[in-house]
């Protein structure tokens, strides 16, 4: 059964719904990706849906059934909730959550700010109707953040009220093309917006690599298995190595300094 809860729900809720997890889906849809990069993510997320291993997992936690919503997100006043809470506790949830998000336009937008989708998914757990083991921010991208609040100070008040933020950087390009890509958005996600207890980020190099690496994290992040890629602990809140999480906002500012008056 699948089973949206109303965003009237909140901490004074009569009663909550135990779940192992409440996963908030927070994914990009700035214009800097293409709609037919943007088709091949929702793709994947439909795909995982309807995976049978993924079915499996949900199952097999304690009390066998997820909370979750999917949110699209670009500028710091770009974020939109596609689907709201809902409870998947079998296949046949999981299955009407990927019908439903199969059937939903995808919205896009200028901008990127990373920090700004984190606080609007952080905002979501009041209204999530469910009370989780564990509380996860899913949250993918294909640049840095350039627009809207430091990135730095916003992770670490997740990570201190207790919220997991895990990444999946998209690396399509081989090679900076514009004033606002960077090469190494895999070690930018990893220092400055990843963080909590078993944090991980799956990065994506190639078109292909969507649906498998989607599946992937999720599987990670509904079965909480041990993870074999990046990990940041939750006592990590400084950029390793002195990498500049500003990077992003730097290369805007620097960019529109050379256009004339």
């Amino acid at each position: 059964m699948c089973l949206v809860l109303p965003a009237i729900f909140g901490p004074s809720a009569a009663a909550q719904t135990p779940v192992d997890l409440e996963l908030v889906l927070a994914v990009d849809v700035s214009l800097s990706m293409d709609i037919d990069e943007q088709r091949l993510q929702r793709d994947g997320y439909v795909a995982a849906f309807r995976d049978a291993e993924i079915h499996r997992a949900i199952g097999s936690g304690g009390y066998g059934r997820i909370a979750v919503t999917y949110v699209e997100w670009a500028g710091p006043f770009s974020q939109s909730v596609v689907i709201p809470w809902t409870i998947i506790d079998g296949a046949e949830a999981a299955l009407a959550f990927a019908d439903r998000l199969e059937a939903l336009p995808i919205s896009r937008a200028r901008l990127t700010s990373i920090s700004a989708a984190l606080k609007f998914a952080q905002g979501l757990f009041a209204a999530s109707g469910a009370k989780g083991v564990r509380r996860v921010v899913d949250v993918s991208g294909d640049g840095p953040n350039n627009a809207g609040e430091a990135i730095l100070p916003v992770r670490d008040e997740l990570v201190a009220n207790g919220i997991v933020i895990n990444g999946l950087p998209i690396m399509l390009r081989a090679a900076v093309t514009t004033p606002f890509d960077i090469s190494d958005l895999d070690r930018y996600y990893g220092n400055c917006v990843i963080g909590g207890a078993g944090a991980f980020m799956v990065p994506v190099r190639e078109l292909t690599e969507f649906a498998s690496a989607i599946r992937r994290k999720l599987l990670l992040e509904i079965s909480q298995a041990d993870v074999p890629v990046r990990i940041t602990p939750v006592q990590n809140s400084s950029p390793a190595e002195g990498y500049d999480c500003l990077i992003g906002e730097r290369r805007w500012q620097w960019y529109f300094d050379r256009i004339p008056n």
